[in-house]
């Protein structure tokens, strides 16, 4: 049994812990069979392979009698880039014990259970639900509803250091004002709107003003202020950070990509250029 999960971007700008998407890099966790005690092969360094590992602490979180086994993990999805990966285990985790205890847990079990452990849905929703996402919760417990995104390139553009998302969190402020609030959801809105009538030129003019968490990440991922300010040389819409950073990514014209990349890795040369593709579907069992 393999359980495929999709990396996942998350905020893209304002859309701050609610807005997330699916992308085709994936994480693979082959179940190879009963064993006395948890381990997961891998070749990820400074990755645990026992039951510290994240894939197989949420099995034991969510289901703590489930039987040991033998897991096998693959995985193209980058670690404290921005990518969700954190969150690709934790959903992986919580499929690989809904199978192994056959539950038959729907999507919002597992949006919950993911959720929890997360702190926020954002990622862990695309992460189950594929495509473009919009979630969060209230008194009753999360929600993510699904859309289809608007018709673009995406390029990542992913930095060749870590940047971990509690050391991220830490430089954003600890409160809002109600005007600095109602001015930073309004943004939030129109971008959302934008997204989902596929009006490029709204989503052009909202998408770089987020005030909820960029303005005070910039420092942090300076590589963000060197693409938007070669915006028009690039040819492109905009940048904004994928989740905590510091992965970038980058909004292109639809089949534009080409023209892009090149001039992006000239700008970057230490960064990795990599064309993404919305994933459309979430999690799901071979």
């Amino acid at each position: 049994m393999k359980i495929i999960v999709p990396a996942t971007t998350a905020n893209l700008g304002s859309g701050f812990d609610s807005f997330g998407l699916a992308l085709d890099m994936f994480l693979e966790v082959t179940v190879c069979g009963p064993a006395d005690e948890w381990f997961i092969e891998h070749q990820i360094p400074g990755l645990p392979h026992n039951a510290t590992n994240l894939i197989i602490q949420t099995v034991c979180d969510v289901a703590p009698g489930t039987p040991p086994h033998r897991l096998k993990m693959m995985s193209q999805i980058p670690t404290a880039r921005g990518l969700g990966s954190s969150s690709a285990a934790i959903v992986a985790g919580i499929e690989i014990a809904n199978q192994l205890n056959q539950w038959q847990l729907s999507n919002q079990d597992k949006l919950t259970l993911a959720a929890t452990i997360e702190g926020h849905p954002d990622n862990v929703a695309p992460a189950i639900y594929g495509g473009f996402t919009v979630s969060g919760s209230v008194a009753e417990g999360y929600f993510a509803t699904t859309h289809h995104f608007t018709e673009v390139d995406l390029i990542a553009v992913i930095p060749p250091y870590k940047l971990l998302t509690k050391a991220s969190r830490q430089v954003l402020p600890v409160d809002l004002s109600f005007k600095q609030a109602v001015a930073a959801s309004s943004i939030a809105n129109g971008l959302l709107t934008a997204f989902l009538t596929n009006n490029i030129e709204l989503m052009t003019k909202l998408l770089e003003c987020d005030r909820w968490h960029e303005p005070y990440r910039l420092l942090l991922v300076p590589e963000l202020e060197k693409i938007r300010l070669a915006k028009v040389e690039l040819g492109i819409y905009g940048a904004v950070l994928s989740g905590a950073g510091p992965t970038i990514l980058v909004f292109a014209p639809k089949n534009q990509s080409h023209q892009v990349i090149q001039p992006l890795q000239s700008l970057l040369p230490d960064s990795q250029i990599k064309l993404c593709h919305v994933y459309q579907d979430g999690v799901n069992v071979q």
